[in-house]
């Protein structure tokens, strides 16, 4: 991909570990600016170290349901580089199980980190994006987004919410000059997975992994409005398109799925060991 994004300042929520830290290194080798969000300092300031020899970066740990601090987070970004370009809602968090056997709470953490958080940055960031003459706003989904999951109930439905709020945004923004997209990856090799690999549905294993590198790259490719949706990986969109349309097709494919996903898990497992 050719240098879309030097000297443009992009906002990355999430950026301290797997696809976030992943979308830092793809922006910085590209001269962009950096913004880079993230609850923790202390992961912020490794990928800081990392990536300060490349081009410039501004770390902020807050907390992305908070709405004073989302709106800080754009004035501060945009005093500190002149303009905001590209906002990447990648934070995320899955508490995982069936609905029964998760608090309340969780249920409730999941809906304002995946949904009311990106959905409020989103809105935000729109008069700045504005301001520069046009930008990107990229979702990282799921194809739990694209089909319900069963065991992530939660989860599954904050990144349909995510989905259509992209589809919905992308027409509204049309002509504008602001590109909006969703990457909805399957499984990714990153520690959101594989470091609860245990807790992880079975299913989930069925699909591909994809790298939490190639994700970053289609992160690049939506903000450059090359593309409305990215699936990864194609075929696995594919097929989760068919069990959203024809859910008798699902079900029946399910218990397949998940003696896959087992036989995968057993796998990822011992590499893992």
């Amino acid at each position: 991909m050719t240098a879309r994004f030097t000297k443009k300042t992009i906002i990355i929520t999430g950026a301290s570990a797997g696809v976030g830290a992943a979308c830092a290194r793809a922006f910085a080798a590209q001269k962009a600016n950096l913004v880079l969000v993230a609850r923790g300092q202390e992961g912020l300031d490794l990928i800081k170290q990392e990536l300060s020899t490349q081009t410039k970066v501004l770390t902020v740990a807050m907390d992305v349901a908070d709405t004073e601090q989302c709106l800080a987070l754009f004035a501060k970004a945009e005093q500190e580089f002149g303009t905001v370009d590209v906002l990447v809602n990648n934070a995320g968090m899955h508490s995982r199980g069936n609905l029964d056997t998760i608090s309340p709470a969780d249920v409730g953490a999941m809906v304002d980190i995946n949904l009311r958080a990106p959905l409020m940055l989103s809105c935000a960031a729109i008069p700045y994006l504005r301001r520069a003459g046009g930008g990107g706003i990229v979702m990282v989904g799921s194809l739990a987004g694209m089909a319900p999951l069963q065991g992530a109930a939660t989860y599954s439905a904050t990144k349909s919410g995510l989905r259509a709020f992209a589809y919905a945004l992308a027409d509204e923004m049309r002509g504008t000059g602001i590109h909006v997209g969703v990457v909805s990856p399957g499984p990714i090799d990153t520690g959101f997975i594989m470091d609860e690999i245990d807790n992880v549905e079975d299913i989930v294993f069925s699909q591909p992994m994809s790298s939490a590198d190639e994700v970053a790259d289609a992160v690049l490719r939506i903000a450059a409005g090359d593309k409305l949706e990215i699936a990864m990986p194609a075929a696995s969109g594919r097929m989760v398109n068919l069990g959203y349309l024809f859910p008798w097709l699902r079900r029946y494919l399910r218990p397949k799925l998940y003696a896959m996903g087992r036989k995968n898990k057993e796998k990822y497992r011992k590499i893992k060991e």
